[in-house]
């Protein structure tokens, strides 16, 4: 039998902002590209748990209760408290967890890329033998994220997220305060998008990525599988 204390950990990252630019309206973590994944996770008998750049509530966008499983996510009380009550980056070791997981969401494109904390927790992570993934503008918290040997994570990986086309199409080119296909090809990353708003996962050794909301359940599928094999 397993223990609880040996089932593998995710960490699942949030963003903390809630302001779209300039435009004066609202954004978030993208809500599918939580609660997909979660289910997968929580499927596989990880424990999940939830971190934010500022810890405390983490706004929330994408609210689709036609989703059911964004429907069961939001009538969770325990769940939607922890998504109320997240973890700060300096409350959790890297050794706790196996896996992070960064969900998207326009407010990810302000609040990850740059954030120190986050980015040391995810090379700790990545250098011990864990896994990293990303999906949508998640990837966003990748761009500068440095190794034990100095390289970026990317570097040399091939990886996918929000592709310029998508950016395009929603019209938010000019908000963002950068393209992320282009930042992570500037990193030294082979970016391979797929058509717009297509499913897309693309798995570079531990370092896992999805193109947009409809890749996001097949990010943590391969995160599972991954650490599926690993724990046998």
């Amino acid at each position: 039998m397993t223990s609880p204390q040996d089932k593998p950990r995710v960490l699942i990252v949030l963003t903390s902002h809630g302001q779209l630019g300039d435009t004066g309206k609202s954004t978030g973590f993208y809500l599918s590209e939580v609660t997909h994944p979660y289910e997968v996770f929580e499927a596989a008998g990880f424990a999940v748990d939830f971190v934010s750049p500022k810890g405390g509530a983490a706004p929330m966008d994408g609210v689709d209760r036609k989703d059911p499983v964004n429907a069961r996510f939001l009538d969770s009380a325990p769940l939607m408290r922890r998504v109320q009550n997240t973890l700060t980056p300096s409350e959790v070791k890297a050794e706790t967890y196996q896996a992070m997981f960064f969900a998207g969401g326009h407010g990810t494109m302000w609040d990850l890329p740059d954030h120190a904390g986050l980015q040391q927790l995810a090379a700790q992570i990545y250098d011990a033998g864990g896994v990293v993934s990303a999906v949508c503008h998640g990837p966003s918290a990748l761009v500068n994220i440095k190794l034990a040997g100095g390289d970026y994570l990317v570097a040399g990986k091939t990886v996918t997220a929000f592709t310029n086309a998508e950016e395009d199409a929603v019209e938010l080119t000019e908000v963002m305060p950068f393209l992320l296909e282009t930042r992570l090809r500037e990193r030294g990353a082979e970016f391979v998008g797929a058509d717009k708003f297509q499913a897309n996962v693309i798995v570079s050794e531990r370092l896992v990525t999805g193109q947009n909301p409809a890749s996001a359940k097949g990010v943590a599928e391969a995160v599972a599988q991954i650490l599926s094999s690993n724990h046998r």
